[in-house]
């Protein structure tokens, strides 16, 4: 089974800390993953729902590459439910709620390879926009075939995914931006996510040798936005590596907070300061 174990007649999967029970036909509450003839399986795999060719600043990523271009691609689903979701339309849905083209590994790779004859800055791919490796199997297949023909793989994760799929991925990662959405596991609980293994998701990839690792953090108001926590933030990623990049950046509310005022500009660069008492690479987003 991928990313599954049988318990009477349903499977538990296995990828992330919720743990989902599922009977035969049933998806998680990731919308990504579901129960078929006793296998978890993604049944995200290769669904694209976003496409785009973005500046590798745009990830964001501001130390790998600078001046390079991604071919973008997202699917559909995500095993967090954070409140204010700026892509919402494709996180929060499932397989029936979007519109999606099935683009195997192979193909992605080849059209990646056509967009570097029509722009040779172009480096790779970029599993981005949702939330890429509760469909880890696509992002490792892909990253496999990329390799090969010299296209980097990069991947925009909440990270929030358990120890082995980090373990199966991080060797075919290139790059990567994951969020670290608060430092308070009363946070995660908000956001449905598990900050223990987000940490650990960091550690590793931080830990990898051939994967430029940076982070991001969205600053909501009134939820994650004092300074005290940006400081221990901070100060346990520089205890992870000094050299990690932090991008700390301005929210723009939607979804449930859909209306909601902004993040005040000037909180994102005094946090931003905050942080650099930690970390020599800090930078802000959306202000």
């Amino acid at each position: 089974m991928m990313g599954g174990t049988e318990r009477g007649r349903t499977l538990a999967c296995t990828v992330c800390p919720h743990a989902c029970r599922l009977g035969d036909g049933q998806v998680g509450r990731c919308r990504s993953r579901g129960s078929t003839d006793g296998m978890v399986l993604p049944v995200s795999y290769g669904r694209i729902t976003s496409f785009a060719l973005d500046p590798v600043e745009k990830k964001p990523l501001a130390r790998w590459n600078p001046g390079k271009y991604l071919l973008s691609v997202g699917t559909f689903g995500c095993n967090l439910s954070c409140p204010f979701c700026q892509n919402h339309t494709i996180s929060q849905v499932g397989q029936d709620e979007v519109i999606h083209q099935f683009i195997p590994p192979g193909a992605l790779v080849e059209l990646t390879l056509n967009a570097r004859e029509q722009e040779p800055r172009v480096v790779g791919i970029a599993h981005t926009y949702n939330e890429p490796l509760v469909s880890w199997e696509y992002v490792s297949e892909t990253g496999v075939l990329a390799r090969r023909v010299g296209l980097a793989n990069v991947i925009v994760s909440n990270g929030c995914v358990n120890g082995w799929v980090v373990d199966r991925v991080a060797p075919l990662v290139d790059a990567a931006n994951i969020d670290l959405k608060g430092f308070t596991e009363e946070y995660y609980r908000w956001c449905g996510g598990d900050l223990s293994t987000v940490r650990a998701c960091i550690e590793r990839l931080a830990a990898e040798p051939g994967c430029h690792l940076e982070v991001t953090t969205l600053v909501v108001s009134g939820h994650n936005d004092t300074p005290a926590e940006m400081d221990a933030l901070s100060a346990w990623l520089a205890s992870v590596d000094p050299d990690i990049t932090l991008h700390v950046t301005r929210c723009f509310p939607r979804w449930k907070m859909g209306g909601g005022r902004p993040t005040p500009v000037q909180t994102v660069l005094d946090l931003a300061d905050v942080a650099r008492n930690n970390l020599e690479h800090v930078f802000v987003g959306n202000v």
